[in-house]
């Protein structure tokens, strides 16, 4: 973000006519990538390769999958989650240019869901991804008796196995009826996935991954 900000600021001083200080924004911004680089391996050491020339295709593969399905994790969350809450507080602010800019941010990180699936799928990367997905299902899956654990159900989360919309019984899914704290299991059977209109047995209870 601070790279993204400084950049911003960068291009404000240029136009200002400042460009030993726009200059200085951009290497400060050039700083703080790196900065975030660094983070993103220590959050995502499956990523980091000392000798790309070692791994064989199927490995580059499966670290390329994992990029589109992080990609398409953030994205959703963008739209499901992040977005519609930044939009329902601009709203109780009555701050109708930010409502307007959520909205269109919230359709933006849709769109940006769909191209990631759709490139997973045209390089052959989708199979990889939905492995991933499997592995980290079938424990949850194993545990599971029809029903998710009572205390556990009120919070458990859970994924769209078509489209990776993710459903939070925190927030509910007020525009199809569904009241916010409501649980998985008490959505009625006819609910469908309001962004790719799946059944409701097309979800799986979802576990965000921890960082090794």
């Amino acid at each position: 973000m601070a790279n993204r900000k400084y950049l911003f600021f960068a291009e404000v001083t240029r136009q200002l006519g400042m460009p030993e200080l726009s200059k200085l924004f951009r290497e400060t911004a050039n700083q703080e990538t790196e900065h975030a680089f660094a983070h993103f391996r220590l959050l995502h050491p499956e990523l980091v390769v000392g000798d790309m020339s070692s791994l064989t295709e199927e490995q580059k593969k499966a670290i390329a999958s994992r990029c589109l399905e992080l990609a398409i994790e953030g994205e959703t969350y963008e739209y499901t989650t992040m977005y519609p809450n930044f939009a329902a507080d601009a709203r109780r602010d009555r701050d109708g240019a930010a409502v307007t800019e959520f909205e269109q941010q919230e359709a933006e990180s849709r769109e940006h869901a769909a191209i990631f699936r759709k490139a997973a799928s045209n390089f052959g990367f989708l199979v990889h991804i939905e492995n991933h997905h499997a592995r980290q299902y079938t424990e949850a899956l194993q545990s599971l008796d029809g029903m998710a654990p009572p205390a556990k159900a009120a919070t458990q989360k859970w994924i769209c196995r078509q489209c990776s919309m993710i459903y939070d019984p925190v927030v509910g899914d007020p525009d199809s009826g569904i009241a916010p704290g409501t649980p998985f299991d008490a959505i009625p059977d006819d609910w469908h996935c309001p962004i790719c209109k799946a059944q409701k047995k097309m979800f799986v209870p979802y576990h965000e991954a921890v960082a090794a």
